[in-house]
């Protein structure tokens, strides 16, 4: 192999790995939002248990399991959550949210998970 050769192999190897790299940062990236997110969700979850504020804790428990993907990992994030805040809120004795204002931080939080974590479309059924 001449030098030539062996430079540009060495170049597309190169720009491969750092192609490779970039993907996998804007992965991780992403994944760190998507994350926050479920967390976040968990959050008014756990708050809205304490507070016996049922439908706003339904509607945390249904987009949870609409938006985000079935991993163990997200799955732990919302419980861990959910755990913490429902824990915070009970020791703290503090006062409840309304059921307006759990509502609005939830149709907050589903904005962000639509553009981090899209429901998937229903597939359409074909007979």
């Amino acid at each position: 192999m001449n030098p030539k050769e062996s430079i540009v192999k060495q170049s597309v190897f190169l720009l491969a790995f750092l192609l490779v790299f970039a993907v996998f940062n804007a992965v991780a990236a992403d994944s760190g939002a998507d994350l926050l997110a479920i967390k976040d969700l968990g959050a008014v979850n756990g708050q809205a248990l304490a507070c016996a504020a049922m439908p706003s804790a339904q509607h945390a428990k249904s987009m949870m399991l609409a938006h985000a993907p079935k991993t163990q990992v997200y799955g732990d994030a919302f419980q861990a959550s959910t755990n913490e805040a429902f824990l915070a809120q009970t020791k703290d004795g503090g006062s409840c949210a309304t059921a307006e204002a759990f509502e609005a931080r939830l149709n907050d939080l589903e904005k962000r998970l639509n553009e981090l974590l899209p429901v998937p479309a229903a597939p359409s059924a074909q007979h």
